[in-house]
């Protein structure tokens, strides 16, 4: 082999050893660039309860006199929180389908607790909030425990409600569109009804 040629192959293998180290160096960057992107996304994403919707002078929704204690205020606990506007949060609780086909649900209201809007007086408006999922949901019941996660929006609206005896329009305070919705076990902030309450029998829904 003449000194030219070895030089020519030497020239080649540099090349090559080159080309995968940058191939290996750019992969890994892609590899902590999805990192460092999921670690942003998770840090965005506020958890919140129920408390968190409404003034802080507004009894809790874990009260199961809420709804009654609500209607005599002057706002009829219509006072949003304004500081959640467009923040992505998470919020669990339980799903009462308003558009649904068969077991996929379209769309639906999230309420603090079991019986809510049915067997239960209706919450104040910034205790419900409306929920686009960004896909068809699949419920197997009413009432069905879940987490919610996307861009919480402020805003009075009406939804229609068909239940078992007639329909009847529900206002929510906020609204949560093409939401990430997953099944959970349990709501952190849930009630549980004393053992007097005519919808105690709707404590076994929580398990």
């Amino acid at each position: 082999m003449t000194l030219s040629a070895a030089a020519a192959l030497l020239d080649v293998e540099w090349e090559h050893r080159m080309s995968n180290r940058l191939k290996s160096t750019a992969a890994l960057a892609a590899v902590l660039i999805s990192i460092v992107a999921d670690n942003a996304s998770s840090a965005e994403t506020a958890r919140i309860f129920w408390k968190d919707l409404r003034p802080a002078t507004q009894p809790a929704a874990e009260s199961v006199g809420l709804p009654m204690i609500a209607a005599k205020m002057p706002d009829r606990g219509e006072t949003l929180s304004l500081n959640l506007q467009d923040k992505t949060v998470q919020l669990a609780g339980y799903a009462l389908p308003v558009d649904r086909e068969g077991d996929l649900v379209y769309q639906f209201l999230l309420v603090p607790w079991t019986g809510a809007c049915s067997h239960m007086p209706t919450p104040p408006p910034n205790q419900i909030v409306l929920v686009t999922p960004s896909r068809p949901h699949r419920m197997s019941e009413a009432y069905q425990p879940v987490s919610v996660t996307g861009a919480l929006e402020p805003g009075m609206e009406k939804s229609q409600l068909f239940l078992l005896d007639g329909a009847s329009v529900i206002q929510s305070g906020y609204a949560v569109r093409k939401a990430e919705v997953v099944d959970v076990d349990v709501v952190p902030d849930t009630i549980t009804q004393p053992a007097n309450s005519p919808w105690r029998f709707l404590n076994k829904k929580k398990n």
